[in-house]
């Protein structure tokens, strides 16, 4: 019994030591995406232009790392905090922590080499070696053209300085270890010609990750089968809001919107006499940052609809918002 007993200790402390081993190489030696790239983007007005589109329209870094409005539909960025960051990604809001969009102006980013800026863009490591959390879209902006990422670079080089040192994000537990998993390598592509637009979209659909907010997740993963099919949950304070099925099915996606429809729904928001509504603490409110994506040209518009017509249809019928005062209806919209 006792010669027993000493194995299981023995078997225990194996396991603590290799658990501890384990633990010790996610947090200390990942992530392990490589140096970033010794390299000095040249300053063309031609990339200022595409990083202005790509940063504003597309890939929305300016959504993020400035200061949304959120007493208004779709939380309209503050055009006084454009890039200077501090938006935050709270654990009331669902993450595992609480995460802030860091200072993107020269104030912040002058004292980084384009590569850093690079490598933190296309693979979520900062020019301190650290992992940074997914809600950067760096997993799909590893999969974009290289040029592209030189000019959204370029652009934000450009932007007035902002003296603003948002706090440090905090993962909770686990996520403070899994975290470091997630960055990796870039495998970026080619740009396709606009003239292949199911090609171009897939593009732009990627850049823009849709496919990030339009897929349910249960535990943090995206659920298998059902890739835009909506249902993704943000909760806000006046309710949980879902995300939009934009699969071609025709009842519960976009499968009998046509394409003028869909081009319609986004540039409704950049016509000169819109203003975002006031929304109260218990109306239907929207993360989605339509005035920036109404920015994108129509021809871009039409390739994302092209593209997305192309996915398979996924029935899931989705209740856009549940309020969290019973007094409220739930409302429902495709978009």
């Amino acid at each position: 019994m006792k010669k027993f007993t000493k194995t299981l200790v023995f078997i225990f402390l194996a396991l603590f030591i290799v658990a501890g081993a384990l633990l010790g190489y996610v947090k200390f030696a990942l992530p392990n995406v490589g140096p970033s790239p010794s390299l000095v983007v040249e300053p063309t007005q031609k990339r200022i232009e595409r990083g202005r589109y790509l940063a504003n329209h597309v890939t929305v870094c300016m959504d993020c790392h400035s200061t949304r409005d959120w007493t208004r539909f779709a939380g309209p960025y503050k055009p006084e905090s454009l890039g200077a960051g501090g938006e935050k990604f709270s654990r009331e809001l669902g993450f595992p922590g609480n995460f802030y969009a860091p200072n993107i102006t020269p104030s912040h980013l002058g004292s980084w080499t384009d590569g850093e800026i690079f490598r933190a863009i296309t693979s979520g490591v900062n020019k301190d070696g650290k992992a940074l959390f997914p809600v950067m879209g760096y997993l799909n902006f590893g999969k974009m053209d290289r040029e592209d990422i030189y000019s959204i670079i370029t652009y934000i080089r450009t932007l007035p300085s902002k003296d603003t040192n948002p706090q440090a994000s905090e993962a909770d537990f686990p996520m403070n270890f899994i975290i470091n998993t997630i960055p990796s390598k870039a495998t970026l592509t080619q740009l396709p010609p606009e003239n292949d637009q199911v090609a171009y979209g897939n593009y732009l659909v990627n850049a823009a990750s849709c496919g990030d907010c339009h897929t349910r997740q249960e535990k943090g993963s995206p659920v298998a089968g059902m890739e835009f099919a909506g249902g993704f949950e943000f909760n806000l304070p006046s309710g949980i809001t879902s995300s939009a099925n934009i699969t071609p099915d025709k009842k519960t996606g976009i499968g009998e919107w046509s394409k003028e429809q869909f081009v319609s729904r986004f540039k409704m928001f950049a016509d000169s006499n819109y203003k975002a509504p006031a929304v109260g603490k218990k109306d239907f409110q929207t993360v989605m940052p339509w005035a920036m994506y109404a920015g994108m040209k129509k021809s871009d518009l039409e390739a994302v609809y092209a593209y997305l017509k192309t996915l398979k249809p996924i029935q899931n019928q989705v209740v856009r918002f549940k309020p969290s005062s019973p007094a409220n209806s739930a409302l429902s919209s495709n978009l």
